[in-house]
């Protein structure tokens, strides 16, 4: 692409626009761009809120779509209980902090069972106070550890919100 600028008689200048600076940037940012949003839908977690006060059933039915699974980290133990037998188990910390492969372990056992067969509810809580702080990093472990063990419909509520929860 040239111009031919006539500003006397005397000389006329050529001036030639390079555009190949500007395809390749272009070219770039559309990589960057197609990469990156592959990236935002691969790290998106859906999450959906449970707990007393969402929109879960009534916790006071007899029926067998009645029952829940509830997994509470505390920094001392992680807690899991089922709602309709109210049965708790505790799994302690290792040295190193939470036992999320014998979490794993315990949930994939229990997935196995003929209630949790079809189902793929699990609601998660953490227990952070001020003096025992929990990190956001436990939060994600155990919901992956959950999902890896077949649970695909992941909730998150406060302690308070499960539906069975160890009383202290």
């Amino acid at each position: 692409m040239g111009v031919s600028i006539d500003t006397s008689k005397r000389r006329t200048f050529n001036v030639d626009l390079n555009i190949v600076p500007f395809i390749d940037l272009m070219s770039c940012l559309t990589a960057f761009l197609l990469v990156t949003a592959a990236w935002v839908n691969i790290a998106s977690v859906d999450v959906k809120p449970r707990g007393k006060t969402r929109d879960m059933p009534s916790r006071d039915c007899d029926t067998a779509d009645c029952v829940y699974l509830s997994v509470l980290v505390e920094p001392d133990a992680i807690w899991i209980g089922q709602s309709r037998t109210n049965e708790l188990e505790r799994i302690p910390n290792t040295s190193t902090g939470p036992d999320y492969q014998r979490l794993g372990e315990r949930l994939k056992d229990i997935k196995k069972q003929p209630q949790w067969t079809d189902r793929d509810q699990i609601e998660i809580a953490v227990n952070s106070t001020a003096a025992h702080p929990m990190s956001y990093q436990a939060m994600v472990a155990a919901m992956d550890t959950a999902v890896a063990s077949g649970f695909r419909d992941v909730g998150i509520t406060d302690p308070d919100g499960l539906a069975t929860r160890p009383q202290i």
